[in-house]
């Protein structure tokens, strides 16, 4: 039988910025197929050079997210998988910015200094969807350089845990705003349920970003994204997970950067353990000399770290995989579907 088709596409009085508090859009049963519309972080209001956040956007009204969706039969203990099939730009421009006290390379209002603020700039992107290029011009000479797009999603998660609701800018253990350049289309992320329904959302979609986003924003783009949705029953997952054909991941967000590490790193060294055939010091000893560990972000409200393997190297199967196949597959047809009308 055919996978459930789900279509949203949000108007400006659908979007939340929270992740938990809010009620749910639609209820979705496992194995649906969602395709979905979501807003660049600026809700669509930075449109030209002289759109300065400051002046065009309210904080903290930032992030809007798409859903929440309420999974059918999700509860606390269970996990979430969540397959990208396809992230498309919904536009064929962009933009970045800098903001005053943000970023990893100013003073911020946490890490005080005797310096004035950055100035307050804005990037328009010029993005080719048929190429897969976005344009970078310089402001300040001639230069210009086309990039190749690697469009993925800042933010993804579901409701945290004991009645919390977080801003749509912070990243933790529910999901949020992780910022990682891993979350692309191929992948599949695993996110440990906490309240019944999942109550899952995501947003924030960027053209491309450089690992650690450094200046605190990345080529921000509004996004037309297909998803497959499915549940693990019984399956706790502690900290954000991904999958792809080749690798295992986990997500650790923090303060200060390495205790984010930490946590990534701790996290993917108890999965490999747990699911893979190795004992907890065999996988330690193993990720300590195998173990990729790209930066998400390094100016958010935490800081995220990213601990990667290949699932070449470890002796056995994670419990996942199989799920991450099968929603590959589905991913698959839908493109065939699609593709032949």
């Amino acid at each position: 039988m055919a996978p459930e088709i789900f279509t949203y596409r949000p108007g400006p009085e659908d979007f939340v910025w929270t992740f938990g508090g809010a009620a749910s859009k639609a209820t979705v049963r496992p194995g649906t197929i969602l395709e979905l519309f979501t807003e660049d972080c600026f809700a669509g209001a930075v449109k030209q050079e002289s759109d300065l956040v400051s002046e065009v956007c309210h904080f903290p009204f930032l992030n809007p997210q798409t859903g929440p969706f309420h999974v059918e039969g999700a509860e606390p203990g269970d996990t979430l998988a969540i397959h990208f099939v396809s992230i498309q730009p919904a536009r064929d421009w962009a933009a970045s910015t800098t903001v005053p006290l943000f970023g990893a390379l100013t003073s911020t209002t946490t890490t005080a200094s005797l310096q004035p603020p950055l100035p307050e700039r804005v990037w328009i992107w010029k993005l080719d969807r048929e190429k897969g290029t976005c344009l970078f011009t310089a402001q300040d000479s001639d230069h210009q350089v086309e990039l190749p797009m690697d469009p993925m999603h800042g933010t993804i998660g579901v409701a945290p845990a004991n009645l919390e609701v977080r801003s749509a800018l912070v990243p933790d253990a529910h999901g949020g705003n992780l910022d990682s350049p891993e979350m692309r289309a191929g992948v599949t992320v695993f996110l440990g349920v906490s309240v019944p329904g999942a109550l899952f959302s995501l947003g924030d979609g960027h053209a491309r970003q450089g690992e650690g986003e450094t200046c605190g924003v990345a080529v921000e783009a509004a996004m037309d994204t297909v998803i497959v949705i499915d549940l693990i029953k019984g399956r706790s997952t502690p900290w954000p997970r991904i999958e792809s054909d080749t690798h295992l991941m986990s997500l650790g967000s923090a303060r200060p950067l390495e205790d984010a590490f930490r946590i990534a790193q701790l996290d993917l060294v108890r999965w490999v353990s747990s699911d893979c055939g190795l004992s907890e010091l065999d996988a330690y000893q193993l990720l300590s000399q195998a173990v990729e560990s790209p930066l998400a972000n390094v100016c958010d409200t935490n800081y995220t770290s990213v601990a990667k393997i290949r699932k070449d190297w470890v002796p056995g199967e994670s419990a996942t995989s199989s799920v991450h196949r099968r929603l590959s597959g589905l991913a698959a047809e839908y493109r065939r579907t699609v593709e032949t009308g």
